[in-house]
């Protein structure tokens, strides 16, 4: 018969009144190399075609299917079903608003990035490449890494208590990143939106932002540099 797994899978239509959030149980089948995302897609596909969930590459790149397993953010396509015996609890993130079961609304994650400028702001119009020592690329190459999955984000105590007030990881990193970028020249005015209490100070240094991130970025280290940033100007 093969191996199963039980799928723990939380629900909820806002749009249907008659129903409060639930957990729905399907049995899968597992197979060598199935990620979580794929044990999702036997649910969809052969189960229940009303449950939904976010992705797209399926290759960890896009960040689309990030979504809580067993209590941890993670990203579904790059984790192994394997890693699970008897009964895996799949939730949507935490700290956002459900659109539908595992679908949360990421409108306030991206406000915060665009608050930043999360992008290289020249020193007027430069008139060749600019070109980078590969020592310059080296202090940001992790940073640059970041695929947007709101991992960092929910998985940040802080985040889900502040969600109004706190600027958050992701957007911390992302100014890190530029603002050590050797081309870019708005840094300035970056460190001006991120150096007050709702900001750099608001971060707690609970690493788990870093512990969680599925690319590995060093996202502690870099809101500590911004904090002596911040400080000595």
């Amino acid at each position: 018969m093969g191996n199963t797994i039980n799928l723990k899978i939380f629900r909820l239509d806002p749009e249907n009144a008659r129903h409060e959030p639930y957990y729905q149980t399907y049995t899968v089948k597992t197979k060598p190399g199935m990620t979580v995302l794929e044990a999702l897609f036997n649910v969809l596909d052969e189960q229940d075609g009303t449950l939904s969930f976010r992705y797209s590459c399926r290759w960890a790149i896009c960040g689309s299917c990030a979504m809580t397993l067993n209590g941890k953010c993670r990203l579904a396509c790059k984790t192994q079903i394997s890693e699970y015996r008897g009964t895996l609890t799949i939730e949507p993130l935490p700290g956002l608003d459900i659109i539908k079961d595992l679908v949360v609304d990421l409108e306030p994650f991206f406000n915060n990035y665009r608050k930043i400028k999360p992008y290289l702001v020249p020193e007027g119009m430069p008139d060749k490449e600019n070109i980078q020592m590969q020592e310059d690329v080296d202090l940001i190459e992790p940073h640059i890494k970041c695929i947007l999955c709101a991992v960092c984000e929910t998985s940040c105590p802080i985040s889900w208590t502040s969600r109004e007030k706190y600027i958050g990881p992701m957007a911390l990193t992302k100014v890190y990143r530029f603002n050590r970028d050797t081309r870019d020249a708005g840094g300035k005015e970056r460190l001006e939106v991120v150096r007050g209490e709702d900001g750099v100070w608001r971060c707690r240094t609970i690493f788990r932002c870093t512990e969680y991130c599925p690319k590995n970025i060093p996202i502690t280290e870099a809101i500590q540099f911004l904090k002596r940033k911040s400080v000595f100007k």
